[in-house]
């Protein structure tokens, strides 16, 4: 297995070696494992002898989809690659060999249609069928953490291998779908990786503020491996503008910083990697002293209890809630989802979820009641069920770290929770009871919690992913109670030194002016060492009492928050508009809410509005709203691909009712297609959805698209827009063919051209007329264009 506490040098791209070697375009690599194995061996060997000390697998885009193309077996294409690898490496002293794997090419449900079970089996195939021969499992270039965790449970079922997992980032800080650094060191670091990172997108100099925020929140070893800088056009041909000297530079600076495993992605050499192994010579490894903080999350949002008081959620729990018993009854997803956004508007920080109703499935109502809430809300979930069945199948399928609520002092209850929180990276919530039920004195309570945290210790959950309620109990039936919660609070804080939740309002059953008692207790909590409270975030007086506590502790400076929340209008009044809200067309596509935006349409047609005037005066302006938020980074990729999903169930509801009088005419026709030789289609499939949205009539040609097709679609279908897409550099070689074919063909038809690998320069290299960086700048220009016509 590979050492985890020293520093070592990986190889640079395997990609940039074979292109080299005139690897045909459109070719499937991994394929070269088995007819000229000699050659993955030589590169292998070029690395090794620039003095790599790991080398990475030609397998990283090897999965059932690529092996069908190739037509080969899977099992023999992963199995020769690895050992290719191997035997490369055994030529040398203490070298060693990843199993590497990329992304499977495929959107996740919700956001897609692949099943998250299904990307799991995808990803455990190539792990059975390399691990034997690997010394480590390297899982890099992933953009989605949702896929990303299904490769590690792949990973983590299918081997004992350690795991160094690596994503790509924006130069914005996020992935191209929306995951922060922190959220996914949090995620990684709890489902149990050896090491992570990033690697490709960015060039060594874009990476640093990258590197640096990784660096800051992470426990585990640190992997970076850059692209030799950005994307440029040297002679006509794609290349890249950081100089092996300029990037060993660099990786010596990541070293020094506390990285300890440096490499190379695109565009990299052995002279990248010989250059860097010279100028990290001699260094020894950096140990960050990184603080052990509580947190939760989702991909886009992290909730840190240390940075003060956490407020959750407490209205998606069915206990004495008819209308949402009756919901999760009836299927009913888009009231959960209002009553999330809804919680969320009011300042909850994380949402408490809870489906346990006895006549319907608990486990299956959890997992996808999970799932749904969190392609509309970035805030983190509090998993709550009793059952460990529910427990685990919503944490399996959950995207970030979620809290489970919960697990207690019993012995049954430690063995069954404990392992599903370690197995799926999650927090966990422990209620001081055990087989006696709940002491009735706060030292009984402390060593309780204190048996909790000692078996999640045991199991492998660092202490400060524990979280302990001490738990109320009813004032009016035992009266002496409240002290004892009160004391168990601060011993619990004291003496272990977790973070502590309180679910405040059962103090008050059975009691007259019940909303009195409630924020009482919830102040005297907070002194008492209080920092989550479970509460219902629209209760004006429970949310007035944390306002004010975060003054008084210090977490609002200059009250600044708390004068601006008094200079708003009355807490009531705001809840109320927004319950309002919800029926509104508007609100339910910028929230991503598919039942409600067709129930909203349906209701404007009966009230006499034309489906067009709903089109232009309704649909189009929330499509706008999301839009900006998008491009302004308030929102991210799942959102927007929710919002016209919610988009289009409406449109869906106004189609009979245009189609009376004729059909709703089609906006400007535009052709997409990724260009020929490159089979990667998700950013383009998101294009032609937002487009549609947006009424234009979209031809998809799919990807790996010949120019002459291109240029026949054009010429039967009379579009002048056309949009084409490419993600490999070896591509835009390509992309420009087609270019010049439409040209020659079609003069009168304007091209958009965008991809990951693309860049201003580079689509003007192409001969493009406009650049777009992603699916709504696509929009904007082509609504010019279309205008123009």
């Amino acid at each position: 297995m590979i050492p985890l506490d020293k520093i070592m040098l990986l190889d640079g791209a395997m990609g940039t070696m074979l292109q080299r070697r005139g690897l045909a375009l459109g070719a499937v690599p991994e394929a070269l494992n088995l007819t000229a194995p000699e050659e993955i061996k030589a590169i292998h060997r070029e690395y090794l002898e620039a003095g790599a000390g790991a080398i990475f697998s030609n397998t990283f885009g090897a999965n059932r989809f690529k092996a069908e193309k190739a037509g080969l077996p899977l099992a023999d294409i992963v199995r020769a690659g690895v050992e290719n690898a191997r035997a490369a490496a055994s030529e040398f002293e203490n070298r060693y060999v990843a199993l590497d794997i990329g992304p499977c090419g495929r959107v996740l449900k919700p956001a897609g249609d692949f099943d998250f079970e299904d990307a799991v089996e995808v990803f455990a195939e190539v792990v059975r069928a390399g691990e034997s021969y690997a010394d480590f499992i390297q899982l890099e270039t992933f953009t989605d953490l949702y896929e990303l965790k299904t490769a590690v449970i792949a990973a983590k079922e299918n081997s004992k291998l350690p795991i160094i997992a690596t994503m790509s980032f924006e130069e914005n800080g996020s992935t191209f779908f929306g995951a922060c650094v922190e959220s996914a060191v949090a995620t990684l670091e709890a489902l149990g990786v050896a090491a992570l990172g990033v690697n490709c997108s960015l060039g060594p100099k874009q990476l640093v503020p990258i590197v640096d925020r990784i660096l800051a929140c992470a426990h585990v070893p640190v992997s970076v491996k850059p692209n030799a800088g950005l994307p440029v056009i040297r002679g006509g041909e794609t290349a890249y503008d950081v100089t092996p000297e300029e990037f060993a530079g660099y990786l010596r600076g990541f070293v020094e910083k506390g990285v300890s495993f440096v490499g190379g992605c695109c565009g990299t050499t052995p002279e990248y990697i010989r250059l860097t192994r010279e100028a990290i010579a001699g260094l020894s490894p950096v140990r960050c002293d990184v603080p052990r903080r509580t947190v939760i999350c989702s991909p886009s949002r992290v909730v840190c209890f240390d940075d003060g008081i956490t407020v959750i959620g407490e209205r998606l729990n069915p206990t004495g809630k008819k209308a949402l018993q009756a919901a999760l009854r009836s299927g009913d997803t888009d009231y959960l989802l209002r009553e999330a956004l809804r919680q969320q508007e009011q300042g909850a920080q994380a949402l408490d979820l809870n489906t346990g109703l006895p006549d319907i499935d608990e486990a299956a109502a959890l997992a996808d009641a999970a799932q749904k809430i969190q392609a509309v809300t970035p805030l983190p979930l509090q998993l709550d069920s009793s059952s460990p069945e529910a427990l685990e199948r919503a944490a399996r399928v959950y995207n970030g770290k979620p809290l489970l609520n919960s697990v207690n002092g019993k012995k049954e209850s430690l063995e069954a929770v404990l392992p599903i929180a370690k197995k799926y990276g999650c927090a966990v919530l422990g209620l001081a009871l055990d087989e006696r039920g709940v002491p009735k004195n706060a030292q009984e309570r402390l060593e309780i919690a204190r048996r909790i945290v000692r078996a999640a210790e045991a199991a492998g959950i660092p202490r400060e992913d524990v979280l302990i309620d001490c738990l109320v109990m009813t004032a009016s039936a035992q009266q002496e109670q409240a002290a004892e919660t009160l004391k168990a609070l601060t011993l619990v804080k004291k003496e272990l030194g977790v973070k502590t939740v309180l679910g405040v309002s059962n103090v008050s059953f059975g009691l007259p002016m019940r909303p009195v008692v409630n924020r009482t207790m919830l102040a005297m909590a907070f002194a008492a060492g209080l920092d989550a409270p479970i509460m219902n975030p629209g209760d004006a007086g429970m949310s007035e009492t944390v306002a004010a506590a975060r003054v008084l502790l210090g977490e609002d400076k200059e009250a600044a928050a708390y004068i601006a929340r008094c200079a708003e209008a009355a807490p009531e009044a705001k809840v109320e508009k927004k319950e309002e809200k919800s029926a509104d067309i508007r609100y339910a596509i910028t929230h991503g809410l598919e039942d409600e935006a067709a129930k909203a349409a349906a209701a404007l047609l009966s009230s006499g509005t034309p489906p067009m005037r709903v089109i232009e005066e309704k649909i189009i302006p929330a499509l706008d709203e999301v839009g900006k938020d998008y491009e302004t980074g308030a929102i991210f990729l799942p959102q927007l691909i929710k919002s016209a999903e919610a988009a289009t169930s409406a449109f869906e509801v106004l189609r009979a009712e245009l189609s009376k009088g004729g059909g709703a005419q089609k906006g400007a026709k535009v052709i997409l297609a990724t260009v020929y030789g490159d089979i990667h289609d998700i950013g383009k499939n998101i294009v032609r959805v937002i487009l549609e949205n947006y009424n234009f009539d979209v031809m998809d040609l799919g990807r790996d698209v010949p120019p002459a097709r291109v240029a026949e679609a054009v010429k039967e279908s009379g579009a002048k827009i056309v949009g084409l897409s490419a993600l490999m550099t070896t591509t835009v070689a390509s992309m420009k063919e087609t270019v010049e074919l439409l040209r020659r063909e079609c003069p009168d038809v304007r091209i958009i051209a965008g991809g990951a690998v693309l860049s201003e320069s580079l689509a003007q290299y192409a001969g493009a007329d406009f650049y777009a960086k992603d699916a709504m700048e696509t929009v904007r220009i082509s609504e010019k264009l279309s205008a123009a016509n």
